[in-house]
């Protein structure tokens, strides 16, 4: 690359802030009249219309998204030839999402500075060191529309026939493969459920537990003390909530010292989003 003598100094700092970390060449996918697209471009883009790309196959996400900048640049040329970026309006919209991404990337940093590995970890500890000790059940079961059918299946069982084969030759319940309904904590279930399941013991059958959905047959194969999942395993979420919370209380503190003035009465203001933890 080659610089005017008047930029000496600028490419001489410029070259400087780059030597301890080497930024890779943005790669060139299109070029329109000469202007060139990259990667980064796509990047950008991909980024801005978010959920909009949710109806296009993720494969071909990124073609769809350099056809669109193609279209935009010779679009956006045009324009410039009818002189449309000579209005008040373009200058205000123009304004708008310079502001808007100002903002973004401010969020981003607050975000990044806020998200150490320190701080992800004292937050993780603290909910974790709050929650209750906790069973959960492993169980079984199968639903059918009677007590009589319930007392049928139960029979059947105490027979010897296999529960599961029971399960999927009669319940009513089709998410259960086999009547596996995996591990649970009471409050999962509906009450009537819960209280017939937690009280038996490992490999034990309930007699027939009515409940709002039908007749239920309950077998317990296994209960657990529930643990709180492994920081590795949450990491995601802490370090959004983390990054989120961060950004709540930064434009809080930035409101409260900036000078907001609305000459004529507006709708009453909308308070900030509460962190989700």
């Amino acid at each position: 690359m080659t610089f005017r003598p008047a930029r000496a100094l600028g490419a001489a700092l410029f070259a400087a802030a780059l030597m301890a970390a080497p930024v890779a060449q943005a790669k060139v996918l299109a070029k329109v009249n000469g202007a060139e697209i990259t990667d980064e471009d796509v990047k950008i883009a991909m980024e801005d219309m978010g959920g909009a790309l949710a109806q296009v196959p993720p494969m071909d996400q990124e073609t769809y998204v350099l056809e669109f900048l193609i279209d935009m640049r010779i679009a956006a040329r045009q324009a410039e030839a009818e002189k449309l970026a000579e209005g008040a309006d373009f200058a205000r919209r123009l304004a708008y999402q310079r502001d808007k991404a100002l903002m973004n990337g401010l969020y981003e940093k607050i975000g990044r500075d806020a998200s150490t590995d320190a701080e992800l970890r004292r937050v993780y500890d603290e909910v974790a060191g709050q929650q209750k000790a906790e069973t959960e059940a492993k169980a079984r079961h199968i639903l059918v529309a009677s007590e009589e059918e319930a007392k049928a299946v139960l029979r059947r069982l105490k027979a010897g026939e296999d529960f599961a084969k029971v399960a999927d030759e009669v319940s009513k319940d089709p998410g259960s493969k086999g009547g596996d309904l995996g591990w649970f904590s009471a409050d999962r279930m509906v009450p009537e459920f819960s209280t017939a399941a937690f009280k038996l013991e490992k490999g034990q059958i309930s007699d027939p537990v009515k409940s709002q959905f039908g007749w239920h047959v309950i077998k317990l194969e296994d209960k657990r003390a529930k643990t709180f999942p492994a920081f590795e395993a949450v990491k995601e979420q802490v370090k959004s909530y983390v990054a989120q919370k961060a950004q709540d209380d930064r434009i809080l503190k930035l409101r409260e010292g900036a000078k907001v003035e609305k000459p004529e009465a507006g709708p009453a203001p909308v308070p900030a989003p509460a962190p989700k933890k």
